[in-house]
């Protein structure tokens, strides 16, 4: 079980996605729909893994993963539309095209909690 912040600007989506979670076992410790809300609710809630929406209608989801990590390492997961345009942005980081079924969200998760955040030297 892990303590998960989803960053998602399209309401009914962020919902779902918590439902989805929920039911997965995990604890969805807030649903923030912007880059800022999303920097400030990572610094209070402390969660264990970020579920991220990619495009945001205010600011991007890119932009508030790379504020988050850097004050302290959170694994994240992004979700796109257009998953090519992240992969180009963010090359290693684990993304999963939408709409994506619930086996493939469970697998990102598994995937991303077992980052560690430490760079190769």
């Amino acid at each position: 079980m892990a303590r998960i912040l989803v960053i998602e600007d399209e309401a009914i989506l962020g919902l779902l996605l918590s439902e989805v979670l929920a039911g997965m076992g995990h604890i969805v410790c807030g649903v923030v729909p912007t880059e800022d809300a999303a920097v400030a609710a990572a610094a209070l809630h402390q969660p264990d893994l970020l579920i991220v929406d990619a495009g945001l209608l205010v600011g991007t989801g890119i932009s508030a993963v790379d504020k988050i990590l850097a004050a302290r390492f959170v694994p994240h997961v992004f979700t796109s539309g257009n998953a090519l345009a992240v992969r180009l942005l963010k090359p290693d980081a684990i993304i999963l095209e939408k709409p994506f079924h619930e086996s493939e969200l469970a697998e990102a998760i598994a995937l991303a909690l077992c980052q560690t955040g430490d760079v190769p030297a």
